[in-house]
């Protein structure tokens, strides 16, 4: 298992660091089809809703009845569970394995997220097959979510070692794939469901998943510790906000300016995560007297595949305008704007006007997008680049609370909203507005961000002690990788390769979802 250790992926400054991204890519583009996991469970046609073809009974049967159940459908509550216990778990696995992956590298991390992630979706068809609700959870939420943390957290602080004059556009590639990752799943999803069954769609995506992950990890390099970028092309933003020094991941929980990230990143999560766990049943309800029944299923697939393309979108271009904006106002910019979103789509849903609906939604994705993109270079601007990628794993807990928060205020109050007469169009309008007031508290919360006080930081001494670690480290790491490295002229040759084969699906992507969500413009 040496060919995945960390000391095997160290090269030298001659190294074309735009290779990278692309590894990072195809492993992102896949975790992130957990943002289209609405499309197996629409609120009609085939899917985990309507496998037996009669509703169970909430009254009559529990929760946990209806994990075993096998003779009724289970509640979209039921089967959103699947998403939120996935996010859980994708929070837990990145604090948990974050400083871990700072020693066994990227790689090592890639290939036991493609096992898990590909693995957990072949459960999840077991699942399905057999009517075992109890077996999705466990696949796709258990075990798929501590792959979902495993991939997520694997290129960040690798890209932004690599690209230390850009960090928002580094974690803007890093993270990018995963908002884009439903762009291409879901298509691909909603078809291998009509063309076979909800079963063989969850066993074809885990095999084509893990395929597509293993190679990412191997593209993964690290360069060495002494790392400069030598171009005159450095952001030149001397600000107090960014920090000169850095702080040890065991020390940074300790420090108030954690916790205030933390619930930024949560209350900003939970907004945007409640409207992409229910995007396809919440859009199917509220515009269903604009469509008609054959057209509905397939324009509400184009509406969660618009949502995916606003959320890749937003984590390139506000991540890497944080670079010239910086992180603090990004983020007020965020929540300001975000809760005059939130409070106006019950009002474009009421009113039925879909368009401004849609176009409310996809703003909001930019900017729940662009949260995650610009989260790992906050958090380098404050405590510094040395522990930047455990750290993050850490805030990452962050993304646990807000995947239970934010998909039970849609799919609950929902419920209750129904039990009470509301009619399905308006059921969710309550809904966001709890969102938008989440929002509001994490306004108040960024606005108390402040600089770290010195002694927070590691001294001079300690630094040193672990850059001279690190650099005797990756020395070694070099010799022994040289004679198995690309050399100059083969990386001119893998480079374009590498991007024609992230670039190609996430053109198909793109144009995809541009063709469905059209329609809902005419």
């Amino acid at each position: 298992m040496s060919i995945l250790d960390r000391q095997r992926i160290v090269v030298d400054k001659s190294y074309n660091r735009w290779l990278v991204p692309p590894a990072a890519l195809l492993i992102h583009l896949s975790i992130g089809m957990i943002y289209g996991f609405s499309v197996f469970w629409p609120a009609k046609g085939k899917g985990l809703l309507n496998l037996i073809g009669k509703q169970c009974d909430p009254a009559q049967t529990s929760l946990f009845d209806r994990l075993f159940i096998t003779h009724c459908d289970w509640l979209l509550s039921d089967v959103v569970w699947t998403f939120s216990i996935a996010i859980v778990c994708l929070g837990l696995a990145a604090a948990v394995f974050g400083h871990w992956l700072e020693t066994a590298g990227p790689r090592k991390a890639g290939v036991a997220a493609a096992i898990l992630w590909g693995g957990g979706l072949m459960i999840s068809s077991l699942g399905v097959s057999s009517h075992q609700l109890w077996l999705i959870w466990l696949g796709g939420g258990v075990i798929g979510g501590i792959g979902l943390g495993l991939g997520y957290i694997s290129p960040v602080s690798t890209l932004i070692k690599w690209f230390p004059d850009r960090r928002g556009l580094a974690t803007g590639m890093a993270i990018m794939g995963f908002g884009g990752g439903a762009m291409i799943g879901t298509p691909l999803a909603a078809e291998l469901i009509d063309t076979y069954s909800t079963a063989q769609a969850f066993l074809y995506m885990g095999i084509f998943y893990f395929i597509a992950m293993m190679i990412g990890a191997f593209g993964y390099r690290i360069p060495p510790s002494d790392y400069k970028v030598e171009s005159g092309n450095q952001v030149k933003k001397d600000s107090a906000m960014i920090a000169k020094n850095h702080v040890h991941v065991n020390h940074a929980h300790k420090t108030y300016q954690f916790w205030l990230l933390w619930g930024v990143l949560c209350l900003n999560v939970s907004a945007g995560i409640g409207v992409l766990a229910v995007a396809k049943p919440m859009f199917q309800e509220i515009a269903a007297q604009n469509f008609s029944a054959a057209e509905i299923g397939a324009i509400a697939g184009g509406f969660v595949a618009l949502l995916s393309l606003a959320n890749i979108i937003g984590r390139i271009i506000w991540a890497s305008s944080s670079d010239y904006l910086g992180r603090k106002l990004t983020y007020a910019i965020f929540f300001s704007l975000g809760t005059l979103l939130y409070f106006s789509a019950p009002w474009a849903g009421l009113n039925q006007y879909i368009a401004l609906f849609v176009l409310i939604n996809l703003v909001i994705m930019t900017m729940y997008g662009g949260g995650f993109a610009t989260i790992p270079a906050y958090l380098a601007d404050i405590f510094g680049t040395q522990h930047v990628g455990a750290i993050h794993g850490r805030l990452l807990t962050a993304w646990s609370t807000a995947g239970i928060l934010g998909p039970a205020i849609m799919s609950y109050v929902r419920e209750y909203q129904l039990s009470q007469g509301i009619p399905e169009a308006e059921a969710y309008n309550s809904s966001f507005t709890m969102l938008a007031l989440l929002l509001v508290l994490g306004f108040i919360l960024n606005y108390f961000v402040k600089p770290l006080d010195k002694k927070h930081f590691m001294s001079d001494a300690e630094l040193k002690i672990e850059m001279d670690l690190a650099y005797k480290k990756d020395a070694a790491s070099q010799l022994e990788a040289s004679s198995v490295g690309p050399n100059k002229t083969l990386q001119k040759i893998i480079l374009p390769i590498a991007w024609i084969v992230v670039g190609v699906p996430i053109f198909m992507g793109i144009s995809n979802a541009l063709q469905k969500g059209i329609i809902i413009f005419l």
